[in-house]
């Protein structure tokens, strides 16, 4: 009985082998015929490629691992860049603004940096492709007409260079407002050659008769004692500024570069306005001109309100209209021109909500600039003598150039000011009505000025 069950219980299982065997035969049957030589090659159709792998519409079958790269549908229909050369390099954009008739080019970084050092060239459609020459990241274009423009960057070596068109509207008439993105053109004296640009020539000086208090000149009416400074008067200790009576101060905050007309910050600008202010000093600004048009000066305008919107600014914006020694590129400007310039300076000061006045010395007042289509705004008279000649309206008084003040190691700038400064209201308006004196003489205004009897320390 035994040897029967055994044997039933083998023939049982090999009767189990051959089924699976004969199952997984049948499964792999096309596998089996060609490891038997049994199959017949599919003939291959000339102009086709060999057909590797099956497509579906769900995805690929087979085992080639890279058959993706073949699908058009499997990647994102947008391209991001223009060719994939350029996909490894540094990412660029561009940022634009405009004021008039013409259009500010800036190509910046990922982080919002001024790309210098390449000859970038851009296409602005309907019109024709620029090229950054000067490779400072920025290309300007004008004498185009109003309407909108649609700008795109051309390729370039080692950048990554968006497949996207930047529109901006061009307009025929200024305005006399911030330009966007002013940041990116104003410079430090790290970025310019300060010999050649900082070149500021103060006519007052050289129109002195020798006769100017260099002492601190207290008035005994309602005028106030300031000092207006810039780098050239060094480290202040404002503290012992403030302790010699000193009731404010009027601080350059930057100049525009009589060579390159570059924007740049005075080094010792937010030093001074911060410490004047901690000092318990009220203050204003100035910013030397060497704007060519009403487009520039919008542009120095729109430099000195990027740099006083975080301070308290409670007396004037003034614009500091001197030569730059006869070589600067604003020194040739008629008359007109000059005077176009600085009202566009002003209004756009005006519009932000600043009092405005301009610096001068009584002969560039008289002969460069036309002040009857400046009258709404305030006079800085620079006029070193006993006692000033200028005879129009005048708001304050720049009587020396060699005062000395306690805790400032330079010589420095002494002045007199007539005006009605509310220091409690920021950008304060004075509502008073026109204050100002003319050559000794007070008229109406309410106040008196400079007489005589007053010159006397």
């Amino acid at each position: 009985m035994d040897s029967k069950r055994m044997r039933r219980a083998m023939a049982c299982m090999i009767v189990v082998f051959l089924t699976v065997f004969a199952v997984i035969a049948i499964v792999n049957l096309d596998t089996v015929k060609q490891k038997l030589g049994l199959t017949e090659e599919a003939p291959v159709q000339e102009n086709e490629p060999e057909q590797e792998e099956q497509k579906t519409k769900e995805g690929q079958i087979g085992n080639n691992l890279s058959a993706f790269l073949g699908d058009e549908t499997f990647f994102d229909p947008e391209v991001k860049f223009k060719s994939i050369e350029s996909y490894s390099g540094r990412n660029v954009s561009l940022m634009m603004s405009s004021v008039a008739r013409d259009l500010r080019i800036m190509v910046v970084d990922s982080v919002g940096r001024l790309v210098t050092g390449a000859d970038f060239t851009v296409t602005i459609q309907d019109v024709g492709e620029y090229t950054d020459n000067d490779k400072d990241g920025v290309i300007y274009v004008d004498g185009l007409r109003s309407g909108e423009y649609s700008v795109f960057l051309n390729e370039k070596d080692g950048f990554r260079v968006p497949n996207t068109i930047t529109t901006i509207q061009v307009r025929q008439d200024i305005e006399y407002r911030v330009i966007d993105n002013i940041e990116y053109l104003m410079l430090t004296e790290d970025d310019i050659d300060p010999a050649k640009e900082d070149r500021a020539v103060n006519g007052a000086e050289e129109a002195a008769d020798g006769t100017e208090n260099m002492e601190l000149k207290f008035d005994n009416g309602s005028a106030k004692l300031g000092i207006d400074v810039s780098k050239w008067n060094q480290e202040i200790d404002w503290g012992a500024v403030k302790e010699a009576g000193i009731e404010f101060a009027i601080i350059r905050c930057g100049y525009r570069g009589a060579s390159t007309g570059a924007l740049v910050i005075d080094p010792r600008y937010r030093e001074n306005i911060e410490g004047a202010i901690e000092a318990g000093i009220p203050v204003g600004v100035y910013f030397f001109t060497q704007a060519l048009d009403e487009v520039e000066a919008v542009e120095e305008a729109s430099m000195v309100i990027r740099l006083i919107e975080e301070y308290d600014v409670d007396y004037p914006v003034f614009l500091d209209s001197e030569s730059a020694g006869g070589r600067g590129r604003a020194d040739g400007l008629s008359k007109d021109e000059r005077t176009l310039a600085h009202r566009a300076f002003l209004q756009t000061i005006e519009a932000a909500g600043y009092e405005t006045g301009v610096y001068a010395s009584k002969n560039w007042l008289n002969n460069e600039i036309d002040m009857t289509r400046l009258s709404n705004h305030r006079v800085w008279l620079a006029e070193y003598a006993q006692a000033p000649t200028y005879d129009e309206y005048y708001h304050m008084w720049q009587y020396t150039s060699k005062g000395t003040v306690d805790g400032i190691s330079t010589n420095v700038d002494l002045n007199l000011c007539y005006m009605n400064i509310d220091t409690s209201i920021n950008h304060a308006k004075d509502a008073a009505g026109y204050s100002g004196v003319v050559n000794g003489d007070t008229g109406n205004v309410p106040r008196a000025g400079i007489s005589s009897e007053d010159t006397e320390p």
